[in-house]
Order: C-alpha cells, then structure tokens, then sequence
C-alpha cells in the first residue's frame, strides 16, 4: 500500500505528480459540473448521487498510486464495476467522457508534460473502454479482482498480458 509520495526507487507516482487528493478533488468536483451541462453526458449521469465525484476521486487517487482509501471504504475495483452493470454506455460517450475530463485537467491548469499527460491518458483510454465493456450485457463482477495500479508506462500487477 503505498502512501502516494513515491516509489521503493524513489520516483514519484502520478498520484503525488498530479498533486494529490487535492488536485482530484478539484478535478472531478469541476469535470461532474461540466459533466451536468454536457447534452451526451448528463443523461447518463443524471441519477449521480452528490458523492459521485469524491468517490471518483478516490478511485483515481489509488490507481495513480495514492493510499488505498477507496478499496478500504468503496469496496475497490469489483465496486466500481458493479457500478457499471446494465448502464449500457456507448463509445460515443467514453469518448465525449474522455474529451470532456482533459479539458477540464487543462482548465484547472493540472501537469501537462508528455510523460505525465501520456500515463494518464494510457489509464483514462484502458479504464473508459472497461467501463463500456462491463456496462453491456452479460457483463459480471468478479469478486477479488483487484485495483488496477497505472505508473510511468507501466500497469501494475496483474493487469498485464
């Protein structure tokens, strides 16, 4: 579990990079309002309950190598799926998702240099494409799997192959 500052190497994860807990925060506290007003989005959220975008923090905090808060009181990866099922996203709205949260990363002025831009964007792509996968039908949760944990071009664990 690591704290979120850096590695046993001493490189600082994405999570310390981007800013911390705060610089989420702020992120998906602005990315939701936008999210609210945006005509392909806001229906799909429209039943988000006003914890959504603290809970989405969190998340992304333990996958970017932060604390592992959202496991401990979220129920971790096997809950954020769950959270999916039956939704039916589109790619058309992974996409508008994914366009919409750079925006806003680039609006509240968050890291923009190419290999901290380029991790982000690698895990924003892979967890997004999840999300429409496991929104479909037939879709499951399996029960220990684990958070996936995104570094500097490389996955964590056993999200590999």
């Amino acid at each position: 579990m690591s704290d979120g500052g850096s590695d046993a190497a001493g490189v600082p994860t994405l999570y310390a990079w981007v800013g911390g807990m705060p610089a989420l925060e702020r992120l998906t506290t602005r990315f939701y309002e936008h999210v609210r007003a945006d005509p392909v989005l806001a229906p799909v959220f429209a039943q988000m309950p006003a914890t959504h975008a603290e809970h989405v923090a969190l998340f992304l905090a333990e996958v970017l190598g932060g604390p592992a808060a959202y496991s401990a009181e979220r129920g971790g990866h096997p809950h954020m799926i769950a959270r999916h099922l039956g939704r039916h996203l589109t790619q058309g709205q992974r996409a508008r998702w994914m366009q919409r949260l750079l925006e806003t990363a680039d609006e509240l002025g968050l890291p923009d240099d190419p290999e901290f831009r380029s991790a982000l964007v690698s895990y924003l792509e892979w967890g997004s494409r999840l999300a429409v996968i496991n929104s479909q039908p037939g879709a499951a949760v399996v029960a220990d799997m684990p958070m996936p944990r995104w570094g500097w071009g490389e996955v964590k664990g056993p999200w590999r192959g």
